[in-house]
Parts: C-alpha cells; sequence; structure tokens
C-alpha cells in the first residue's frame, strides 16, 4: 500500500484497530484459527471506568477455533483481556456455544442468532468474519493435496467446480480467470496420474 497522495490534504490519525488471524495445521489433524483484535488510540482517552492512555489497548480479543476437514467448530475458546468495562470478559466462554457449528454458506446469519445482541461481545463476533474466511485461505492447500490424491486412487474421480467461481466479479463464471481457474483444477487427475507413472 502506497503512502498518502502528496495532492491529498493533511491529516491526523484518530484510531488504529488491528486484526489478525492466522490458521495452523494441528499434529491430530484438525486445523486451528486464531484472531486476534488490538484497538489504540495515540492520544489518552478518557473512558466511562478508566483512562485508556495513548497505544494502550482499549480493546484486546482473542478468538481460538478448532475446525474439522468438513468445517464444523470442534472447539471455541475466548477471551477478553482488555475492554471499556470490567462486564466485557464475562460473555466470553459464551461463545462455546458455536460448537457443532458448520462454516459455510449461512454461517453469519447462525452466529448472529446464537450471539447476536447482548447475547455476545460486538468485537469478539466481528472476530469471526476474517476467521471464517482464514480458514478457507489455510485450508486450500489441503483440499488440493486431498483432490489430488483422490485423483491418483479414483479413476474416474473429476474434481469439484471451484467454490470462488461465481463469488466475486473477477472470478465470474464467463470470465478468463475462472476459465483459467477450472482448466487448473481438470488438470490435476491427468498431473497426479502423470507424477504417479513416473515414479513406479
Amino acid at each position: 500500500m502506497t503512502d498518502q497522495p502528496t495532492h491529498q490534504p493533511g491529516r491526523r490519525l484518530l484510531h488504529t484497530r488491528q486484526v489478525t488471524c492466522t490458521g495452523y495445521l494441528r499434529d491430530d489433524g484438525l486445523i486451528e484459527v486464531e484472531g486476534r483484535l488490538l484497538d489504540t488510540k495515540p492520544s489518552d482517552m478518557v473512558d466511562v471506568y478508566r483512562t485508556v492512555r495513548a497505544g494502550e489497548p482499549l480493546h484486546q480479543m482473542r478468538v481460538v477455533m478448532v475446525v474439522d476437514e468438513e468445517f464444523v467448530i470442534r472447539k471455541v475458546s475466548a477471551v477478553t483481556e482488555a475492554a471499556p468495562t470490567p462486564e466485557c470478559p464475562g460473555i466470553a466462554s459464551a461463545y462455546a456455544a458455536l460448537e457443532g457449528l458448520r462454516i459455510g454458506p449461512g454461517f453469519t446469519r447462525r452466529v448472529k442468532e446464537r450471539m447476536g445482541g447482548i447475547q455476545g461481545c460486538t468485537h469478539l463476533t466481528e472476530l469471526l468474519g476474517p476467521m471464517a474466511t482464514t480458514l478457507y485461505q489455510s485450508s486450500m492447500p489441503l483440499q488440493v493435496e486431498a483432490m489430488r490424491q483422490r485423483a491418483v486412487a479414483e479413476p474416474g474421480y473429476e474434481p469439484p467446480r471451484p467454490f470462488v467461481i461465481g463469488a466475486c466479479h473477477a472470478y465470474r463464471a464467463d470470465g478468463e480467470p475462472a476459465r483459467r481457474l477450472q482448466e487448473q483444477w481438470s488438470n490435476w487427475r491427468r498431473q497426479a496420474m502423470a507424477g504417479t507413472a513416473e515414479t513406479e
């Protein structure tokens, strides 16, 4: 990302929110996604319960989800390390209610049903969206490898249509990126079989 264009008016920093999501493959084969949220301000702020000094956390939260190969949430733990009120940390344990949900179409709606409003914390809930997309990114190489192995084991196997086709403008079904991706996926079986033949 480039610096601010010189023709723009000057600006003054008011607030920084950092959201970091990281995906891990565990030794037991499950995927663990950790999401962190940190809010800071460049100057002191008098809040309801305390004065938040410049650079100190206004909000600092963490959520860890353990997900299986079907994208079903097996375990959730949430921690509030810094928040505006002493009431905030108490709701973190409620996020265990997400266990058993499958991350996929309708996930956001189901999260809101269980954690919306006074049932949850706004910021912990906000973390779940980027954590879900981080899961997709983290699992992609694992899915590719699983499909390659299946292509070798099952002669008639055809990889499914890539889920990103039709999901955004760039990967619209009639576009060049979608055509290239579909072609790449369709070649997996041929490439896998060729690789097997070379090792025999």
